[in-house]
């Protein structure tokens, strides 16, 4: 009866979800400093009875929600930042802001969570312990995760410990309505960048005898990497090296000093992740070499993989399978994106699950995916999107990882 419930206050709440994720999505901001986005939140919240912290780095913010007394402590997330990139919904509440869009769904996580907060504060006669709402900016690309855990905002420093368990939602538009998605282990890849700076001697493009010409090494270092990546690693455990920029030359007819290659690496495992970087150094460096040109390979490093507790995961499909109409389904393989949630989930034991937005009865699988300028949501699922983050926090407060 507990899940039909929440469904219900959840549904109950519909208008003031969607209400939130609208504001947000109409004034989308960017990176690490939401300021205008946390406002809406903390107006939305402001009759719940919630202690609210901020730190230095950045624009995010822990609201706690106090239980009966003391016990265990259950962090749930929302992101708040958009992308740099126009939109092309014809909403009527798309952005006012061009050249920014919120085409990750961040604005729905944050509108969820402010919905699982206030169905938590209504029934927080019902538990001992408490809930922490993480309401982190700059998740794409900013590492804004980890900025908030360095400056204590998630606890671990002083007398505050991390919290016991953690969990998020990421919404995809292109997933089967109401349908929570997820699996043990690797859920998510990290993400690097990866540079490759070929430097040789230019020249007249007339007589390149004369010169060290660092294009066609570029060039056979980027086939050099597909037969690297298919050859010296396992195919059963997934790595993606793509290159997706090559710049040289200023004019048809000079051989430059320098190509530069970019790109990225996607690897499930931090052991996978250093020998990719050790192996694409070495390569590059010795194609060069046989050419009389040299390599720098520069490794940016990005997020972490995604690495969920099969406990958390045991959580979210008990919540989602026991709500009405619900489903849940345990991935077979791993996604190749990245998140920085996998900065929590590296110090504390959770994990995170994909909610199926695409409308009801639709061609699921043909609708825009996240970080198209087309990407649209059906509204309806948000509550129980909510539903199931309170669940979660519920089902764990009361029974640990039973």
């Amino acid at each position: 009866m507990l899940a039909e419930h929440l469904l219900e206050q959840a549904q109950s709440l519909a208008p003031r979800i969607v209400a939130l994720r609208r504001a947000i999505h109409a004034e989308p901001e960017l990176g690490l400093e939401t300021p205008l986005t946390l406002a809406k939140v903390k107006a939305e919240l402001a009759d719940v009875p919630l202690t609210w912290h901020e730190g230095p780095s950045c624009t995010g913010a822990v609201a706690i929600l106090k239980g009966t007394g003391p016990g265990p402590a259950v962090l749930l997330r929302g992101d708040m930042d958009a992308l740099p990139m126009p939109e092309e919904t014809g909403l009527e509440f798309a952005s006012t802001i061009p050249g920014r869009m919120h085409a990750c769904g961040h604005d729905t996580h944050t509108a969820m969570l402010a919905g699982a907060a206030r169905m938590l504060a209504d029934r927080r006669g019902e538990f001992a312990g408490e809930v922490r709402f993480m309401f982190q900016p700059g998740e794409e690309g900013y590492h804004g995760a980890r900025f908030m855990l360095a400056d204590g905002l998630l606890g671990g420093g002083g007398d505050i410990p991390l919290p016991d368990a953690a969990f998020a939602l990421h919404i995809m538009p292109n997933y089967r309505h109401g349908v929570l998605g997820s699996r043990t282990g690797a859920l998510l890849a990290a993400a690097d960048m990866l540079e490759i700076a070929v430097t040789g001697r230019g020249g007249h493009a007339s007589m390149p005898h004369q010169t060290r010409d660092p294009v066609p090494v570029a060039c056979e270092i980027v086939t050099a990497i597909q037969a690297l990546i298919t050859r010296r690693f396992n195919a059963a455990e997934a790595v993606v090296v793509t290159v997706s920029q090559l710049d040289a030359g200023s004019a048809h007819n000079v051989i430059p000093d320098q190509a530069l290659l970019k790109g990225t690496i996607r690897t499930l495992s931090p052991e996978r992740r250093q020998e990719v970087r050790d192996a694409l150094r070495h390569l590059a460096q010795h194609i060069a070499i046989a050419h009389e040109c040299t390599a720098e390979v520069t490794v940016t490093e990005g997020f972490p993989p995604t690495i969920n507790d099969a406990r958390a995961v045991a959580v979210f499909d008990a919540v989602a399978s026991d709500l009405p109409g619900g489903c849940f389904e345990h991935l077979a393989n791993p996604i190749m994106g990245a998140e920085d949630f996998s900065y929590v989930l590296e110090k504390v034991p959770g994990a995170m699950a994909f909610l199926g937005v695409a409308a009801e009865g639709s061609d699921w699988a043909g609708c825009c995916g996240i970080h198209s300028t087309r990407m649209v949501v059906d509204e309806t699922a948000l509550p129980r999107g909510s539903a199931i983050l309170a669940g979660c926090a519920l089902r764990f407060l009361d029974r640990g990882w039973e």
